[in-house]
């Protein structure tokens, strides 16, 4: 396998599946919505320091670190460039329930979600483009493309800012249909998009299976990046072990749905690009589920520390 020549495929979804993946998106984010709350957003004022410590770790510190991993192992252009633009994403929609399977702070975990998709419509395109311009091999890909950050913001605004300021005002204005419908439609969402998702990749299977081995790495490194990044920005800052904890969740997954989406819209499905994103996709959450893992592992340790402690 030549590893240069993932530079020059290119992924094939048409225009049709692409709206369709928006869709998805766009569903998926209204499900996670209806949940969110006005005192979601006071809790962010009234106790900031630990979602703007997240917020801070996941569009300033991540990019930059990825910026400095790419310089490092130096993976083809269009492999680095997919490492950017996955670090210039929000927080994905499993962030919360991983966050609850790991013991830590589900009500910061939520906020950061709120703040992170909307902090996105700027910073996505933004970290894209000034990190992307740094590097010269993800540069020329930049000026090839023609990318246009204001193009990124308008789509990053109707796939996620819309449906979350829809979301909201369902859940506050009728507070029963949303109670009834979050699970099921949130369920419903996850397995329209997995299906759509899967489909895209089952047309693109050969060049997938071909060039997976070439990103894998990559994607281990750098969502390990990620999760520490998360986590030790939390400990830096002297926050509660709960709240590191969701930081360290927050920021080590990343929102590939959208990352996808905006390979396919803006770089033509370019090969490095997209099968990191993908297989990002499927790894962030068996390394989520792993952590959440090894936090309770952890709390159960103390425990038996503390046990042991107290009996003697």
């Amino acid at each position: 396998m030549d590893p240069v020549m993932i530079d020059q495929i290119r992924l094939n979804v048409n225009p049709s599946g692409i709206a369709v993946i928006n869709g998805a998106i766009a569903l998926m984010m209204l499900g996670v919505a209806v949940e969110l709350k006005i005192d979601d957003f006071k809790r962010i004022l009234i106790r900031p320091k630990a979602p703007a410590i997240g917020l801070f770790a996941q569009f300033i510190l991540l990019p930059a670190l990825t910026f400095v991993l790419v310089w490092m192992i130096s993976p083809q252009p269009s492999i680095a460039l997919g490492m950017m633009l996955v670090a210039a994403c929000p927080g994905g929609n499993l962030s919360n329930i991983i966050t609850y399977l790991a013991n830590g702070n589900t009500a910061v975990s939520i906020s950061m979600t709120a703040v992170s998709t909307i902090a996105a419509i700027v910073m996505t395109p933004l970290n894209i483009a000034f990190w992307g311009n740094l590097n010269p091999g993800t540069a020329g890909i930049l000026q090839q493309v023609h990318l246009n950050p204001w193009d990124v913001f308008i789509m990053v605004s109707f796939i996620l800012g819309i449906p979350l300021i829809a979301g909201m005002v369902i859940g506050h204005k009728l507070p029963g249909c949303a109670k009834k419908i979050k699970k099921p439609f949130k369920i419903f969402s996850l397995i329209f998009f997995t299906i759509i998702v899967t489909g895209a990749l089952a047309a693109n299977w050969g060049y997938f299976i071909k060039y997976v081995g070439a990103v894998m790495l990559a994607v281990l490194l750098h969502n390990a990046l990620a999760l520490n990044t998360g986590y030790w920005s939390g400990r830096l800052f002297k926050l509660r072990e709960q709240d590191c904890r969701a930081v360290c969740i927050e920021v080590g997954i990343q929102n590939s749905a959208l990352g996808l989406v905006l390979v396919f819209s803006f770089f033509n499905g370019i090969g490095g690009m997209a099968i990191l994103v993908a297989w990002w996709g499927i790894w962030h959450i068996i390394a989520g589920l792993t952590t959440a893992g090894i936090f309770n592992l952890k709390k159960t340790v103390v425990f038996q520390k503390k046990e042991t402690s107290h009996g003697r």
